[in-house]
């Protein structure tokens, strides 16, 4: 039978670093759009469902879920992982992927290798954050559903409620989990977006492009990123 996998993104307009960034406009398009243009060039993914909160400053992230007519889970502002829960029973999902809004050059094809290989495998938990290797921002987590609801009642601590995935990595001899890294550690390149300073590095990256973003690999932004820093140094 198949596996029904979905990704869900996190996304909410109350950052405490950077109150609405998921939407700023970057070359005329809200950041999230981005991402989710990504995500549908994926061809491991049965569907994409954007996780954001009830909370009346979220309802335009609904709107423009609405305008893209693509699915939209509301739940706790500040309960993620019972977010999380409660998405995958409501589309019903197997299996899903974690993909945090505030990542809006994730490379699809790192998508698409991680869920193959838990498709193949018997993994509770595929990733590539054990240790983090990649840029930050291209962080990948595929987790069995069934797995991730039965562990969600022993998540008591503050970070494993907002963070997702933090109990899995603290009992890992609980789950068959399976990491795949880079072939150097490069964690110390930012590639996402938690301030003003990473978004106008996002939008440059962006506008020393030439063509459309989604065909661009996560080697050929950090060709851009590299040529950029070094101009800028």
């Amino acid at each position: 039978m198949k596996t029904k996998t979905g990704a869900i993104v996190q996304a909410r307009m109350s950052s405490s670093r950077f109150p609405g960034k998921v939407l700023h406009i970057v070359s005329g398009k809200p950041m999230l759009l981005y991402l989710l243009e990504r995500l549908k060039r994926c061809t491991s993914l049965d569907m994409i469902v954007v996780a954001t909160s009830s909370d009346n400053t979220d309802t335009v992230i609904a709107e423009l879920c609405g305008q893209l007519d693509l699915p939209c889970f509301r739940g706790s502002l500040t309960d993620v992982a019972g977010r999380f829960k409660d998405a995958t029973a409501e589309y019903q999902l197997d299996a899903f992927v974690r993909v945090n809004g505030d990542s809006p050059l994730l490379d699809q094809n790192l998508i698409d290798k991680a869920v193959n290989i838990f498709l193949d495998s018997d993994c509770d938990l595929v990733t590539n954050l054990m240790p983090a290797t990649y840029p930050k921002g291209q962080s990948i987590e595929v987790l069995r559903s069934k797995t991730y609801r039965q562990a969600y009642d022993s998540f008591k601590e503050d970070d494993e409620r907002e963070h997702v995935t933090p109990y899995f990595y603290k009992h890992t001899e609980d789950f068959r989990i399976y990491n795949f890294s880079y072939k150097q550690n490069i964690n110390d390149i930012k590639l996402c977006v938690d301030t003003p300073a990473d978004m106008d590095m996002f939008a440059a990256i962006i506008s020393n492009m030439d063509k459309p973003h989604t065909e661009y690999s996560l080697e050929d932004i950090l060709r851009i990123y590299h040529e950029l820093s070094h101009s800028i140094k």
